[in-house]
């Protein structure tokens, strides 16, 4: 019954153990950064070098974060913008993927 005998104080947005992370919380910002960026711009085709391209930092960005990541909190926001990178690179690459054709 150690949850009755400290009081239970309000930490950060994203440590839940009470302590800073920050690069684990840089990580996730990139992330959901380049997560929005790639999903927005998969909705153009004139644009499928930045989404392409943004979707795959954001896959890499996310990936790392996932292996170092210590709290709940960061992971889900992780998962949050590896699927939304995810979406972008899969649909940039379906609009002509990394290089705009001119390599293959």
């Amino acid at each position: 019954m150690t949850q009755t005998m400290r009081p239970r104080m309000a930490g950060s947005l994203f440590a839940t153990d009470h302590r800073s992370h920050p690069v684990q919380n840089t990580l996730l910002a990139v992330t959901l950064v380049l997560g929005v960026l790639s999903l927005v711009t998969a909705g153009f085709h004139h644009l499928h070098l930045v989404s392409s391209w943004a979707g795959l930092v954001g896959i890499f960005t996310g990936a790392y974060g996932q292996y170092i990541s210590e709290t709940t909190r960061e992971r889900f926001g992780l998962i949050l913008g590896l699927g939304a990178s995810g979406i972008g690179f899969f649909l940039g690459m379906a609009h002509g993927g990394l290089f705009g054709g001119i390599a293959g």
